[in-house]
C-alpha cells in the first residue's frame, strides 16, 4: 500500500531490533533530501549497515532522549530524534536532533506527528536544518519555530553542509 492510500500509521518509541530497518531508511531519506546539496558520489558511499549500527546505540539512549518511528503496514517509513542539547552556547535545553521522513509519505501528517513525538507542545526546543531546504523550514516555521541568525558549515559525507539554527 503507497503513502496516498495508506492511512494507519503508527508512531512508537524506536527499539533496538529495528537499527537494520532504521538503517535502510535513514540511508534513503538521506539520498532523497540531499542529492541536490552533496554529490551523488558521497551520499553511493552512504552505508545502511553502518547507520543501523549507529541506530542500535541510539536506541539505547536514557528517558531524556526521544527517539520514535512511524510505521506504516508494519515498515517503517520515518523517524525522529530529539534530547539534551549538545551545543556550548545551546539557545535552549532541548534539541532536535533530526527528522526524517521518506519522499513517498511527505505531505500526509506523519512528519507532524513524529515531530510532536519528539518535541511536546510548547516546549522550548532548537534544531539545526540545512541551509538550502525550503520544505523543513516550511515545516518549522509551521510548529513555531524562527530562524535565530546562526549558521555554520559541518562536515557531512566528506563534503561541506551549511545548515541556519531555528528556535521555538
Amino acid at each position: 500500500m503507497d503513502a496516498e492510500t495508506q492511512t494507519h500509521i503508527v508512531v512508537r518509541p524506536v527499539r533496538d531490533v529495528d537499527a537494520e530497518a532504521l538503517g535502510r531508511v535513514h540511508a534513503q531519506c538521506w539520498h532523497e533530501t540531499y542529492d541536490h546539496l552533496i554529490s551523488k558520489a558521497a551520499l553511493e558511499k552512504v552505508s545502511p549497515r553502518r547507520l543501523a549500527e549507529l541506530w542500535t546505540h541510539w536506541a539505547q539512549q536514557g528517558e531524556d532522549f526521544r527517539m520514535h518511528a512511524a510505521l506504516a503496514d508494519g515498515e517503517i517509513v520515518g523517524f525522529v530524534g530529539s534530547g539534551p542539547a549538545r551545543d556550548r552556547d545551546a539557545p535552549r535545553n532541548r534539541e532536535l536532533y533530526f527528522l526524517y521522513l521518506l519522499d513517498a509519505w511527505h505531505g500526509t501528517g506523519t512528519g507532524q506527528r513524529l515531530f510532536d513525538a519528539a518535541i511536546h507542545p510548547d516546549e522550548q526546543a532548537y534544531l539545526w536544518v540545512a541551509e538550502d531546504n525550503p520544505r523543513a523550514h516550511r515545516f518549522y516555521q509551521r510548529n513555531g519555530f524562527t530562524l535565530d541568525g546562526a549558521r555554520h558549515t559541518e562536515p557531512f559525507l566528506g563534503e561541506t553542509l551549511t545548515e541556519v539554527r531555528f528556535v521555538r
